[in-house]
């Protein structure tokens, strides 16, 4: 499965950020709802209109976003 074909952006929509398939539920607030450790059946039953990818999705779509390269400056550089 690839997420980008779950997760859209829209800046009309919540400001922007990452929602799921165009809806008003943010990646984030799907993050959220499992740190907080909601099984990924209680979030399901507790938003009917969202997949069981659209969780996995959520955490592919994080993953990426925090595998990004890190510069730095050498002390010397500086």
């Amino acid at each position: 499965m690839n997420f980008r074909d779950r997760i859209t952006i829209d800046p009309e929509k919540c400001g922007g950020r990452p929602c799921i398939r165009g809806m008003r539920i943010r990646v984030k607030d799907i993050l959220e709802l499992l740190a907080s450790d909601v099984s990924r059946e209680e979030i399901l039953e507790d938003y009917p209109y969202l997949e069981p990818e659209d969780i996995d999705a959520s955490i592919q779509y994080a993953a990426e976003q925090i595998d990004h390269p890190v510069f730095t400056v050498s002390e010397s550089a500086a």
